[in-house]
């Protein structure tokens, strides 16, 4: 009869010890902290079971037991009654197990068990012969107690692990699974309670995602029993895996401690309030975690989840176990057990950026549109850089499939995405500066990166000197990219003049089609080489933040994006000073002022020019001839202009009255830091760098201007093109053109496609996109095969719906440095803001008009490059983007204080009970 302990130094565990045994056996041999153990391996359940005659009554049972997923057995033939179920198997089972007694050999295993341990308070823990493997992880399955003492208890407790081995959920897991059933028991760990005074899980791998890149903590006072069972709300910490720096912290609420008591079991206490706010975790506590974390998972060569404790100064490894697969979908929905497993290409959706352009449901008309802009900038991108035809036609079979359109929403199909930027050279910088300008909330592994690209790579002396040319072209665009884009740009607005400047709804359909599709070649396919601007952003600001490092090390996290902005030349900044200026002319007008004031806004445009204010009226005009294409969600086509549709300026310009806005406290700027800590031929260097990264960014506005006419341009056509349709009997109402997609619309126009079908695809579409707008959907998801099909959506938890954790405290990305105070206004339009903090899911450039009116900006999904938040630093708003799930955890009304320095979000006082989320 064997008893493995903890302080053996055999090569490996005994094959009747079970898999927690074995998981301590390794890691104690390997010198890791563990609690003192022992275990009475599976011969003594065996010995057990033959001193009392039950071998063969345990055998019997199983065998005419549940053996089928449903938990019942078929009934035998002729029987006309149903199989026994796996409750009755396993209730009867354990009478059988409680009741026969234990002899002498049995009962001195467990003394000498219990003595090895050094008595006092232990833990009973199952372990299971399958349990923890790579295959099956048995995870809940069987029964571990805590705080046990005694020898009597000890017996009784070891009784009821046995028993676990054979309950119902146990014999349901082994049936579901095809295991067959079997009579040979668990092994039981008995080890030393350690007085835990904080304890959590660390898992080396994101437990949702398989992504390696990051570490996950999960932490509670006292025992992790309240966690384990999810009765405490715990602090999670996401850490870097490679540096071990906090990427995301959600302090939980952890209102109660799981400790010992009288007796077995675990006594309750409250957490003072105090304790509850603040992260139970200290900076030295996570780096002690994250090391043990890279050591664990180094020892066994695969990501693992660790439980742990810290006692006494010390932290404890109480198991370990292989992570075999992602636990549940997003936010927590668990993946349906009919889904398939993941099988097929892989493929990484992420909503990063691509939601500052296309929020929310959009119309198909306006991603087809979209998608096939992409493909046709991107294919004439790579043709810029030279790639030689033979490689373009593999370029061509993914440039199309650069977004994803998934229930309504529009989504970067990201690995393509780091194909298109090994396009140009210096890839290893320039993917990490694309995550992060793109604000992604992961980086991919090394592995998986190196294994991307535009087209398979050339071997030997050809290779290198085709990526040599290649290198030498972008090297010249780089070089040039200015007298580039002042060309581009004085040519695209020669021709935007002509398409702008035209009636199209006086036009024929067949005309406004010709012309449009003459846009498309003069406007948008033309657009490729300017790609080039992007690259060189990529590499100017990566060799910026590079700089950053090697000379000021300890330079905040801000500083390298404020270094980089461009100034206040920022042509993306005009709308913002005009609406200004527009502000002080009604302002100066107490009579306009109280017009502006008391009349809804889509009356007031009426009301203006009823009252004869025709100055104020010119400057309105004015003001939407120049700017009327930049309005929120501008690319949308199904969402009117303020050409169509001016009521939104008039909610803007309440917003930009002088007076109106707040005067945030601004931060330290980029310029001051440079001249106490930067000086001679490094200063030298490192603005000559600064130069062509602000330069590149400025240069990137102004062609996002051009992009925002050019759209505007197509959203006119495509309008006139719905109502030729109406009028031509193809659809019902000419809106219903957006839910066409752009093929369709050709169709209609080149003889492909009959009128007839069209009014059938909308009334489907309509019915779909009312049903997707109710779907929460996921910032990134992984789907494997064909997308939405083998249970990839039912995996990326597109039914669930978000929930506040409570947290006093949210970190993002700092992103321009200050600090304010105020009440959140969280809202999905720009709207006069009132000096408030303005909080937004996603925000886009027709944003930048309502900026001037908030005291600080924090954006969930978003990055230091996203538009408005360039435009918000010319400002010297305090802005933090990429704080995840601010928009769920924090209400309207509530008092903030924003750092944006620090990138943190701290909630100072909660809204009155009665108040409800601005939107």
């Amino acid at each position: 009869m064997s008893l493995s302990a903890g302080s053996e130094q055999r090569s490996e565990a005994a094959p009747e010890a079970g898999g927690k045994a074995r998981n301590l056996h390794v890691l104690t041999a390997a010198g890791f902290r563990v609690p003192e153990w022992a275990v009475l391996g599976t011969d003594v359940f065996a010995a057990f079971a033959r001193s009392n005659g039950l071998a063969e009554r345990l055998a019997k049972l199983l065998a005419d037991g549940p053996q089928h997923g449903d938990g019942r057995t078929a009934a035998a033939p002729g029987a006309g009654e149903p199989g026994r179920t796996a409750a009755e198997t396993a209730a009867e089972i354990a009478a059988l197990l409680a009741d026969a007694p234990l002899d002498e050999a049995v009962t001195d295993a467990v003394r000498r068990a219990y003595e090895h341990v050094g008595g006092g308070l232990v833990a009973i823990r199952s372990s299971g012969a399958e349990e923890d493997g790579a295959e099956h992880s048995f995870a809940g399955q069987f029964d571990s107690f805590l705080n046990v003492r005694g020898l009597d208890d000890v017996i009784a407790h070891v009784r009821r692990c046995w028993a676990s081995g054979f309950s119902e959920r146990s014999l349901r897991y082994r049936a579901q699974r095809g295991l067959a059933p079997s009579a040979s028991g668990v092994a039981v760990v008995v080890q030393r309670m350690v007085p835990a005074e904080r304890s959590g899980v660390l898992f080396t791998v994101d437990p949702t995602t398989g992504a390696t890149d990051r570490f996950l903590v999960s932490a509670v006072y006292g025992l992790g029993e309240g966690l384990v069972s999810g009765a405490v709300d715990a602090d999670t910490v996401v850490l870097d895996a490679v540096t071990g720096e906090r990427l995301h912290t959600v302090v939980g609420e952890k209102q109660e401690r799981y400790g010992a008591g009288a007796g077995p079991g675990c006594e309750v206490r409250p957490v003072a309030e105090a304790d509850r706010e603040v992260l139970a975790l200290s900076e030295e506590d996570l780096t002690r975690l994250h090391g043990l974390g890279v050591r664990v998972a180094g020892h066994y060569g695969t990501p693992q989840d660790i439980e742990w404790a810290i006692a006494d100064g010390e932290v404890w490894v109480l198991q370990s176990r292989p992570v075999t697969s992602p636990l549940a979908g997003p936010a927590g929905r668990s993946v349906p057990a009919s889904a398939e497993e993941p099988r097929g290409e892989p493929r990484i959706w992420d909503n990063s950026n691509i939601i500052e352009s296309f929020s929310g449901v959009v119309s198909p008309l306006t991603y087809s549109f979209a998608a096939d802009t992409y493909a046709k900038v991107y294919e004439s991108y790579a043709r810029a850089l030279a790639v030689p035809p033979a490689r373009l036609r593999e370029v061509q079979e993914w440039t199309p499939h650069l977004l994803g359109y998934f229930h309504g929403r529009v989504y970067y199909n990201l690995l393509h995405w780091y194909r298109m930027v090994r396009l140009a050279p210096l890839y290893p910088l320039n993917r990490r500066v694309l995550e992060r300008s793109l604000g992604v909330e992961e980086s991919i592994s090394d592995e998986l990166a190196d294994t991307l690209h535009p087209f398979t790579p050339r071997p030997g002396l050809r290779g290198r000197l085709s990526r040599a040319y290649r290198t030498a072209v972008f090297a010249r665009r780089f070089l040039t990219m200015r007298k580039s884009v002042d060309r581009f740009h004085r040519d695209f607005y020669r021709s935007y003049e002509v398409f702008n400047n035209v009636d199209y709804d006086a036009l024929p359909g067949e005309e406004t089609y010709r012309r449009f599709r003459r846009l498309q070649r003069e406007l948008i396919e033309k657009w490729g080489p300017m790609q080039a601007l992007d690259a060189a952003i990529l590499l100017s600001v990566g060799l910026l933040a590079l700089l950053t490092r090697r000379w000021l090390p300890d330079a905040p996290e801000w500083f390298t994006w404020a270094a980089a902005s461009p100034g206040e030349a920022l042509e993306s900044a005009e709308p913002v000073w005009a609406l200004a200026e527009l502000g002080k002319l009604v302002a100066a007008d107490d009579e306009v002022r109280a017009l502006l004031e008391r009349t809804p806004d889509d009356a007031v445009y009426g009301a203006l020019r009823d009252a004869g204010h025709t100055e104020v009226l010119a400057a309105v005009d004015a003001y939407i001839a120049s700017y009327g294409y930049r309005s929120p969600d501008e690319l949308k086509l199904e969402v009117p202009d303020l050409h169509e549709d001016p009521a939104g300026l008039f909610t803007l310009l309440r917003g930009a009255l002088p007076g109106s806005g707040a005067a945030p406290h601004r931060g330290e700027d980029a310029d001051s830091y440079l001249a106490e800590r930067l000086r001679g031929p490094r200063r030298w260097v490192y603005e000559i760098v600064r130069r062509k990264a602000r330069g590149s960014l400025a240069d990137r506005e102004r062609l996002r201007f051009c992009r925002t006419r050019a759209f505007g341009a197509a959203k006119r056509m495509l309008r006139a093109l719905g109502r030729d349709l109406a009028r031509s009997g193809a659809i019902e109402a000419w809106d219903d053109v957006f839910l066409l997609r752009l093929e369709e619309v050709r169709g209609a126009y080149e003889g492909m496609i009959a009128h007839t079908e069209l009014t059938d695809l909308v009334a489907v579409r309509r019915a779909r996109l009312a049903a997707d707008a109710a779907l929460h959907a996921p910032s990134r998801f992984t789907t494997h095969g064909a997308p939405y099909w083998s249970g990839n959506l039912e995996r990326a938890g597109w039914s669930a719906t978000a929930a506040r954790t409570g947290a006093r405290e949210l970190r993002g990305t700092p992103s321009c440095p200050g600090v304010a105070e105020g009440l959140a206004v969280v809202t999905d339009t720009p709207r006069d803001i009132g000096g408030g903090i303005l909080l937004a899911y996603r925000t886009d450039p027709g944003w930048v008009t309502a900026l001037p009116s908030a005291s600080a900006l924090v954006i969930e999904r978003g990055s230091p490059l996203t538009h408005v938040a360039v435009v918000a630093r010319e400002l010297g708003i305090p802005t933090v983007v990429q704080v995840r799930n601010v928009t769920t955890e924090i209400r309207g009304g509530t008092r903030l204080r924003v750092d944006g320095a620090a990138g943190t979000v701290t909630v100072l006082a909660d809204p009155p009970a009665d108040t409800t989320p601005t939107s």
